[in-house]
């Protein structure tokens, strides 16, 4: 391990080519994280403005979290729903998994469809400041073609969702 921290750690590994040559990699290793594609009704997404440090930026993105330790994704969806939306799913659907760049990383994404939702209030960690904007998938859709929504996560989840 080259270096521990709190939301990743940076590992060398060395891996061995078909051939018999071996190359060492830098990886980062991630716990997982889940992201939630919470349907108000049959035609209206939650997405959410989330200001994002890491590129200066506030960011239109679903809501999503990392997994705690020992924590089943779908529990992990249910609980990021109701912190960053203050809404509360009856059903939470497996919809995909996908790793988000396996060039460097090992984060795994599990997506889920968010139904039946009831306002319960929200409750944003001390560092989150998360603005809810209901919105049509329609709209969704011409924010990703017009470049509003830049997040992967929340590209490929709408994407997936809109066209299966």
């Amino acid at each position: 391990m080259l270096y521990q921290g709190n939301r990743v750690d940076l590992l060398s590994i060395e891996t061995t080519h078909p051939d018999g040559g071996s190359v060492r990699r830098e990886v980062v290793s991630h716990p997982g994280a889940v992201v939630i594609l919470p349907m108000l009704d049959e035609d209206t997404v939650l997405l959410i403005r989330n200001e994002r440090p890491c590129v200066l930026e506030t960011l239109w993105e679903l809501p999503a979290g990392t997994l705690e330790a020992g924590e089943e994704p779908i529990a992990c969806a249910a609980r990021e729903l109701e912190e960053e939306t203050g809404y509360r799913a009856a059903s939470l659907e497996p919809l995909l998994e996908f790793y988000t760049s396996p060039g460097f990383c090992n984060e795994l994404l599990y997506i889920f469809l968010a139904k039946d939702l009831s306002f319960v209030g929200q409750n944003l960690d001390e560092t989150e400041k998360i603005e809810v904007v209901p919105t049509s998938l329609p709209s969704a859709l011409e924010m990703i073609t017009d470049g509003t929504i830049r997040d992967g996560k929340t590209i490929a989840s709408l994407l997936f969702f809109i066209h299966r």
